[in-house]
C-alpha cells in the first residue's frame, strides 16, 4: 500500500521508483499483487503516466493513514526500548521502603522521569508473596529477604545488601552503656518476639545458636516500632534490622551486637527469562547504588549475584 501511495503522489511507476529505491519492474508487481487482492484495478494510465482509480484513491488514502500509526508505533516502541516511557511493578516489604526504595527510586525518577512504577506493598505474614508475583509475571521486581540458597524456580535473585540486627535496650539496662554487646550476654534476657515466621525470624534463631542458646520470649509482636515500645517499657530486649529502626525510639538505646552479628540478606527478585529493558536495568542499578551506603555491595554486572 505505500508503494501504491508513492505511485499515486508522484504520477509515474519510473518516479515512484527512484523515490524508494526500487525497479520499476518491482514497483509495478507490487502494484499488481496488490490489486489482486483487491480484487479491482487501482492505476489506470494516462499519457505516459498513471492515475489512481476510485479504489486506488481510497487505498492511498489509508495507506496515508497506516503509514503515519506505523510511524507513530515506531516511535513508541523505540521510547519503551530506550526506557523513556514505560510501566514497572515492585513488590517491597515495609522496612524495605524509607531506607532503600525511596532513595532508589528519587534516583530512578531522574533518569527515567516517564516510567510509572507501581508500587505494591507485602503482607508481613506472607513471607515469599514477592517471589510468587513475579515468578507470575505479576510483578516485574520484588525485594525481598532470601538466604544463600537456591533461587526458587523462574526467578533470579541479585544481593543488595546485607541488614544487620542490632539489640534495642531499655537506657538504663546494665548493657546498654557498652559500645557493641556480645550476643551470649542477651541469653538470659526476656526476649520481645518481633519477627513473624520466616527468613528474619531464620536469621536472628541461627545467629542465637551460634552464640549457644535460644531467645526466651516474654511477648509476641511482630512490628519493630510496637516491639521499641515494649523495650522502653522495660519488658524485655529485642533484635531488630537496622532498616527497621528507620524512627528510632526515645526510650531505647540501641547497640550493635557481635559473637555473631546476625543479619538478613536483601535481594531483587527477577523473573528468569524476562526481558532486561532498560528502565527494568535501571531501577535495579538505582536499588544497588541506594543499597552502597548502607554496606550492600556493588557490583559492575547489574545482574550480578
Amino acid at each position: 500500500m505505500q508503494v501504491l501511495r508513492a505511485v499515486v503522489e508522484t504520477g509515474s511507476v519510473t518516479a515512484a521508483a527512484g523515490r524508494l529505491g526500487y525497479t520499476p519492474s518491482a514497483v509495478s508487481q507490487q502494484v499488481a499483487a496488490l490489486e489482486a487482492q483487491a480484487g479491482t484495478p487501482l492505476l489506470e494510465r494516462v499519457g505516459r503516466g498513471v492515475r489512481p482509480t476510485e479504489a486506488g484513491t481510497l487505498l492511498a488514502g489509508h495507506a496515508e493513514l497506516i503509514g503515519g500509526q506505523v510511524a507513530l508505533a515506531e516511535a513508541a516502541l523505540a521510547d519503551l526500548r530506550a526506557g523513556r516511557t514505560g510501566r514497572l511493578t515492585v513488590r517491597y516489604f515495609a522496612t524495605a521502603g524509607p531506607g532503600l526504595l525511596a532513595p532508589a527510586l528519587g534516583r530512578f525518577r531522574d533518569q527515567h522521569p516517564g516510567v510509572g512504577v507501581e508500587l505494591r506493598l507485602s503482607e508481613p505474614d506472607d513471607p515469599l508473596a514477592e517471589v510468587a508475583e513475579v515468578a507470575e509475571g505479576r510483578a516485574d521486581l520484588g525485594l525481598v529477604v532470601r538466604p544463600d540458597a537456591p533461587p526458587p524456580p523462574g526467578v533470579d535473585l541479585v544481593r543488595l545488601l546485607d541488614d544487620p540486627y542490632r539489640v534495642a535496650l531499655p537506657p538504663d539496662h546494665p548493657l546498654a552503656g557498652r559500645e557493641v554487646v556480645d550476643l551470649a550476654d542477651l541469653a538470659e534476657e526476656p526476649w520481645i518476639g518481633s519477627e513473624p515466621p520466616g527468613p528474619c525470624l531464620h536469621a536472628v534463631l541461627q545467629g542465637c545458636a551460634a552464640a549457644g542458646f535460644t531467645p526466651e520470649v516474654a511477648v509476641e509482636c511482630q512490628d519493630y516500632t510496637t516491639a521499641q515500645g515494649f523495650v522502653a517499657a522495660g519488658l524485655g530486649v529485642a533484635l531488630l534490622p537496622r532498616l527497621g529502626l528507620a524512627v528510632p525510639h526515645p526510650g531505647v538505646t540501641v547497640r550493635p551486637v557481635r559473637g555473631p552479628e546476625p543479619a538478613r540478606t536483601i535481594r531483587a527478585a527477577l523473573r528468569s527469562g524476562a526481558p532486561r529493558t532498560p528502565a527494568l536495568t535501571g531501577l535495579l542499578t538505582a536499588l544497588r547504588e541506594a543499597a552502597r551506603p548502607l554496606g550492600g555491595s556493588f557490583s559492575a554486572h547489574p545482574y550480578g549475584s
